[in-house]
């Protein structure tokens, strides 16, 4: 679609919305929007905002890495242009005045995509699939915790209040009652929603205190991580106006479980008339087991951008806090100890869950990375090891790193994995996570001046 269509197409959306203010949005390696607020005469009337590139190479603290790790950069700073999809505009169902939210893509001003954008490593996978004549389908399933407002980072994270004046004290898995403790926020939050047009599904309570879930329709990836991204942003700001936070951390509470962000996936045909996973007989295809032997051969090579922060590793982290995190990347059918767990279904339902991802992980990168593993698996013809049977829990023939180091290391030597991802956009991306972990290591704990300031 050309330009002069995509401002036509927004043109009519503005007017039907009485649309008078613009923000430019683009999400960085952390997931983090980024962008510009523009009046929408302006936007509309050739006003295509700019960024420079380094927004992508900006750490979660602000910094940048060290010049050393920047070979792989280009030091000038280059201008991105921002073009809208008109697939990803949506409203601001919150601001006073009638605001769009548009998701855009970020190219050079030489026609070039910005190979280091999430957004674009997303597409590129999914270049690689429609080259095949696949159609990979998912569903995201994100936990979240709602908190108590904290303004000093080294005070513990504490459940909200509720409508009873009480917090939660124990686990509340699936409680209907837990929920409505906190119906005035979903309420608003289901409302924001629906003005914005994100496919939300289902709402449960966790494990955790104040720990919930939100459950996505199936459907294109690109279009669920953008969901997904407007998703955190707009659960964030309805947790605001009623006094407490809303947190995408993988582990924010010591004592309670972590927060994933399962992904559905299966493989269609471009027509999006049969389900690949499938053969003819109703069970499960060549193609849907190769699929799972890719998961199981490079999600461990992968999982720097399916947990990408320090917190991401102490989900996984066995014992009775862990919840139902997974440690492994074995398969089995209906079984919640795997990291990869098949559904019970009929032939057109038939999928993966890979249930490694952390709710903090950015959702164009966690996406990317799973279906490049899986699409590894198809092009090779992986086998996957035998279905769990059993308990999962605390055993696996395949070894996950347990910190995000480890991690970055295992990124690194994949050369294919670089390959269908953009070997530009991992360099950079190992760049930026080093950095952050230096500035972790950097910052002296409570632990460390509890235990150790007078002890030794």
């Amino acid at each position: 679609m050309s330009t002069e269509q995509h401002k036509t197409d927004l043109s009519e959306w503005f007017a039907r919305h009485g649309i008078t203010e613009v923000e430019c949005l683009v999400s960085d390696m952390t997931g983090v929007l980024k962008g510009k607020i523009m009046p929408a005469g302006k936007y509309l009337n050739g006003g295509l905002p700019r960024l420079p590139d380094s927004i992508f190479i900006q750490t979660v603290t602000g910094g940048y890495p060290d010049d050393d790790e920047l070979r792989y950069w280009n030091a000038a700073e280059l201008d991105m242009q921002l073009i809208a999809d008109p697939g990803a505009v949506f409203l601001v169902p919150w601001a006073s005045d009638p605001t769009a939210q548009i998701i855009h893509d970020c190219y050079y001003l030489n026609g070039e995509p910005v190979e280091i954008a999430p957004r674009h490593v997303l597409k590129r996978v999914l270049s690689l699939y429609r080259a095949r004549g696949w159609k990979p389908v998912v569903a995201p399933e994100v936990e979240f915790y709602l908190v108590k407002t904290n303004t000093d980072s080294d005070y513990p994270l504490e459940p909200p209040v509720g409508r009873s004046g009480r917090q939660e004290t124990g686990r509340q898995s699936y409680s209907i009652d837990a929920v409505n403790e906190f119906d005035p926020l979903f309420e608003d939050m289901y409302d924001f929603c629906e003005a914005e047009g994100l496919d939300i599904d289902t709402l449960i309570h966790e494990e955790g205190a104040g720990q919930m879930e939100v459950n996505f329709q199936h459907g294109d990836p690109l279009k669920l991580a953008d969901q997904v991204v407007i998703f955190k942003r707009t659960l964030r700001e309805t947790a605001l106006r009623h006094g407490m936070y809303a947190t995408f951390m993988a582990k924010p509470m010591a004592n309670e479980p972590g927060s994933a962000m399962h992904l559905h996936q299966s493989l269609w045909d471009l027509e999006g008339r049969r389900n690949l996973f499938s053969d003819e007989h109703g069970e499960p295809s060549k193609l849907f087991l190769n699929h799972i032997g890719g998961l199981q051969q490079y999600l461990p090579h992968g999982l720097a951008l399916l947990a990408p922060n320090i917190n991401s590793y102490r989900r996984f982290t066995p014992g009775a806090t862990s919840g139902s995190a997974p440690t492994n990347v074995e398969w089995g059918l209906d079984n919640r100890t795997a990291g990869l767990r098949v559904p019970v279904g009929g032939p057109s339902s038939m999928r993966v869950e890979n249930r490694l991802p952390g709710a903090d992980a950015n959702p164009y990168l966690a996406m990317a990375a799973s279906l490049a593993c899986g699409y590894l698996g198809m092009m090779t013809q992986l086998d996957p090891r035998p279905p769990l049977s059993g308990s999962g829990w605390g055993s696996s023939s395949v070894g996950l790193p347990n910190d995000i180091g480890p991690a970055l290391e295992m990124l690194e030597a994949c050369d294919v994995l670089s390959e269908v991802l953009g070997d530009r956009f991992v360099k950079n991306y190992l760049a930026v996570k080093r950095a952050e972990h230096q500035a972790y290591f950097r910052v002296i704990s409570s632990w460390e001046r509890e235990h150790l300031l007078l002890r030794v």
